[in-house]
């Protein structure tokens, strides 16, 4: 085939400015080939790269005693004792799932699940965090439906159990949808694998599933604006197949306990350039590659497009050159390809042969580690006006604006269509605050959970950043589980707009503030950037996922409230009503700043409620819709009527930080304040349990018609099937 001429307009098309291309000049002293640009485009491409955000990730804290292997490899590693470790990390798909919902929600599933096993772990569960556009917008509907189906597809096929997520809309991602993916895996903690390549000489192996032409030029799509031709970027979408994910899981864990194993390293973004590059990178090798072996299930495919393709289900391995029978035959027998498509070398090259052509004779090193590195400029966001006060509303129709919009209603509809309790060790399905799955065969369990609010972000950077990860902080509590590391997918616009540029340098300062006072490192992550559609960015959205361990299944708080229990609010209400769920949703109201984050007060409280923990039949955190939603969503869990003694919205409905709602019996209430006043916590008695309704101070309605609309709100928006779930 003949290659083309690279042109400027070629050069553009590769996501490649003019001076990153005459940097590749330099480097290589000579004009590249097309398959040696189309290398280049994905390992400097900002998803691949991380080259706007490398210097600001570098600040966060990722250490701890609790911590095994902190970010640079393809997922965090935390120790929970007894020999074991959990290994987690959570990675957008927003691209692909906004171009092509259905594949480009399942693939994101099925990448970060190979996130996990890569490392030698079993994947326990999956969380996903979304985020749509408004929905009466015309796509939001098929995009809702299309990723819900494509995450419970690819999930339920694997075999791996839903815990949890969040699901909201807001307009600004009528353009750019987020689908954010997170997986977590069990291993024992000495036996971890890592993908730096060792040893010269060595075998580099291509496991899995065939190599087509699906996903070529994603990565480099990944780290693009969108605008008017979206439709044309549809075959950069990879389509995914859960049940050779499977077998690759069984055949990958087979072949590291035979002991066959150097390196290993998942094809995600950029497929075989990106893995091969990292593999020798991290070791300090060169990798030789002969592409005419790698298995193809398509005629006549090119080097660039071998390289480039992200076929998914697909690894590459550094193997023991006296383990290759015995490597081979696990792959066989699981009927997966097994494929010695190249070697290491001692040299610092990319050396790419097809056919009887060098096709890349590349320095790897310059594709890796020293990929671009920007200080982008940026400007910090401004403080916001004050905001104006809230129109006059009824308390109970400000429940009803929050529970009759999709952001706030229940989410039956989504965590439905998944698979919650396969393998049998779900604890807490999702629903209401952190998901936990039982740590099979012990007496632990794992709590996972995952949260942001983007309006706070927007609003102020950096107390939206702390504000991330005290939530997902107290929502572990709020188990009773105690936080260990978190993961971050950082989703933000065009990180060369000084304004969009700050709002993540605020965010990641706030972030790692938050995680350095709460003991909560971060141990893996993502940065999605450039999510703007017609130069419309989304909210600046970074998600923090969160994991927690629960030592003893007789330490979890996943009871409901029974009839009679006391109300209590930990914690101190001021009535924060600036960017709250009430004004967006009652009246169209983002104004104002983010409820300050009180992060020794958030530490304080924290484990004063996980060390009085016997005293609670329930606890949930206080968040978005401040107690009067919590308090609903609680009793409603439960099928009982709520009282809360205030009719005031402020105290209602406000977002303050550092706040648990908890039902206990009122002896223990008494001891709970008791000790709480000894400890110097704020503890207030706010209302009751019990009944057939919800009253606000005289304001009063059957909980039934309440229920009736919260369970329906949801597939009304997005025009799905109206059913009441029990």
């Amino acid at each position: 085939m003949q290659e083309p001429q690279i042109t400027p307009e070629l050069i553009a098309a590769h996501g490649l400015k003019p001076d990153e291309y005459d940097r590749i000049l330099q480097i290589i002293g000579r004009t590249p080939s097309f398959t040696e640009l189309g290398i280049f485009s994905a390992m400097w491409n900002e998803h691949c790269s991380y080259k706007s955000s490398k210097k600001w990730l570098r600040t966060l804290p990722v250490d701890g005693p609790q911590v095994i292997c902190g970010p640079g490899e393809n997922a965090g590693v935390v120790d929970i004792g007894d020999g074991q470790a959990v290994v987690f990390k959570m990675e957008s798909h927003n691209h692909p799932s906004y171009i092509e919902p259905h594949q480009g929600a399942a693939t994101g599933v099925g990448g970060i699940l190979r996130d996990v096993f890569t490392m030698g772990a079993r994947p326990i569960a999956v969380m996903d965090a979304l985020s749509f556009g408004r929905p009466e917008h015309p796509k939001t509907p098929h995009l809702v439906k299309g990723v819900v189906e494509g995450i419970g597809a690819y999930g339920n096929a694997f075999g791996v159990p839903n815990a949890g997520g969040e699901v909201r809309f807001h307009p600004s991602f009528d353009g750019n949808c987020l689908v954010n993916a997170f997986a977590a895996g069990l291993a024992d903690a000495d036996k971890i694998f890592y993908s730096a390549a060792s040893g010269v000489g060595m075998p580099v192996v291509y496991l899995g599933a065939k190599t087509g032409r699906d996903g070529v030029g994603g990565a480099t799509m990944a780290s693009a604006e969108f605008d008017d031709t979206i439709e044309d970027k549809r075959p950069t979408v990879q389509v995914g197949d859960p049940f050779t994910e499977k077998c690759l899981l069984e055949a990958c864990l087979e072949l590291m306990a035979s002991g066959s194993v150097i390196s290993i390293q998942d094809m995600g973004a950029a497929g075989l350039t990106c893995s091969a590059v990292e593999m020798g990178d991290k070791g300090g090798l060169g990798i030789k590659l002969t592409l005419d072996h790698v298995p193809q299930r398509e005629t006549n495919m090119t080097a660039y497009e071998m390289m480039l393709s992200e076929s998914q289900e697909r690894m590459l391995m550094v193997l023991k050159p006296e383990k290759e029978a015995e490597a081979r035959a696990i792959f066989e027998k699981w009927d997966l390809d097994f494929a010695i498509v190249g070697e290491t070398i001692p040299e610092d090259r990319f050396l790419i042969l097809h056919g009887n052509d060098v096709v890349a004779d590349l320095p790897l090193s310059k594709l890796a580690s020293s990929a671009p590195e920007y200080d982008r400029p940026w400007v910090e966001t401004p403080k916001p006006a004050p905001a104006p006060a809230l129109p006059e509303i009824a308390p109970i129709a400000a429940l009803r604006a929050l529970i009759g919009s999709p952001s706030h209603a229940h989410k039956g509809w989504v965590w439905e269509q998944y698979d919650t309790q396969v393998g049998a060790d779900t604890i807490r399905r999702p629903g209401m605050g952190a998901g936990v799955v039982r740590v099979h065969g012990t007496r632990k369990a794992l709590a996972f959970t995952s949260d942001v609010t983007p309006r706070y972000v927007k609003a102020n950077p950096y107390e939206g950043g702390k504000q991330a990860v005290a939530e997902a902080w107290r929502n572990l509590i709020a188990v009773g589980a105690l936080p260990l590391a978190t993961t971050d997918n950082l989703n933000f616009g065009n990180p060369e707009k000084p304004e969009i540029m700050g709002q993540l340098v605020g965010a990641i300062k706030g972030i790692g503030e938050a995680c350095r006072a709460l003991d909560f490192p971060i141990v893996s992550g993502n940065v999605s950037l450039y999510n703007e559609t017609d130069g419309s960015g989304i909210l600046p959205t970074p998600t923090i996922g969160g994991v927690g361990l629960i030592a003893d299944l007789d330490d979890i708080i996943a009871g409901l409230p029974s009839d009679g229990d006391l109300a209590l609010v930990i914690g101190t209400t001021l009535g924060h009503l600036d960017q709250s769920a009430l004004a967006h949703e009652a009246f169209g109201i983002e104004a104002g700043d983010a409820p300050p984050v009180d992060l020794a007060a958030e530490r304080l409280h924290g484990e004063f409620l996980r060390d009085h923990r016997a005293h609670l039949s329930s606890a949930t955190d206080l968040s978005d819709g401040g107690l009067a939603l919590a308090a609903f969503e609680m009793a409603e869990a439960a099928g009982l009527g709520v009282t809360l003694d205030s009719v005031q919205i402020a105290q209602l409905f406000g977002e303050d930080q550092a706040r648990y709602l908890v039902a206990c019996t009122p002896d223990a209430a008494a001891a709970l304040t008791a000790a709480a006043r000894e400890a110097g916590v704020p503890v207030a008695q706010v209302g009751r349990f019990g009944g057939d309704k919800v009253t606000f101070g005289d304001d009063a309605t059957p909980l039934a018609q309440l229920s009736d609309l919260y369970r329906t709100a949801f597939a009304r928006a997005i025009k799905g099937d109206v059913a009441v779930h029990a």
